[in-house]
């Protein structure tokens, strides 16, 4: 089974943000990171997850540990309900980031995933990794920037 991190960070929100994966199987690790210059948190939290399935290379098993209720809670709970209603709310707004959620929608069920949700800035080590490299991605922007 594949452990999969995720985290996205924001500067300002909307501000320059960043993104990371950590992709963990047994002692192989692959970490994986960007940067956009204006963003959200919570687009940069679903981009971390959607990269981290477009790099696996075929269907598998894993478990997705994000420190995002936002990215949980869309998946396992609203999405269904959000594409029934057209991708409109429950009080019938548009909902947002709908481009990034009909992208990870077909990404998400192409595999056996797990959803968890783990506290941010707990010590959990892959969570800490994956705040660290998203925080790294968007220093590497601004310095791009200079």
């Amino acid at each position: 089974m594949i452990a999969i991190y995720t985290d996205g960070a924001c500067r300002g929100n909307p501000g320059p943000g960043g993104w990371a994966a950590l992709l963990q199987m047994g002692d192989s690790k692959r970490e994986i990171s960007g940067a956009e210059k204006l963003t959200t948190n919570n687009r940069m939290e679903l981009t971390a997850v959607i990269r981290a399935l477009e790099a696996l290379k075929r269907p598998v098993r894993a478990n997705i540990y994000t420190d995002s209720q936002y990215v949980r809670r869309g998946i396992t709970e609203w999405l269904a309900s959000w594409q029934a209603r057209g991708w409109r709310t429950a009080d019938r707004k548009p909902v947002k980031n709908q481009d990034l959620w009909q992208a990870l929608a077909p990404l998400a069920a192409a595999h056996q995933l797990e959803w968890h949700w783990v506290p941010g800035h707990a010590g959990v080590p892959g969570n800490e990794r994956v705040d660290r490299l998203a925080n790294e991605a968007i220093d590497a922007l601004a310095e791009s920037m200079r």
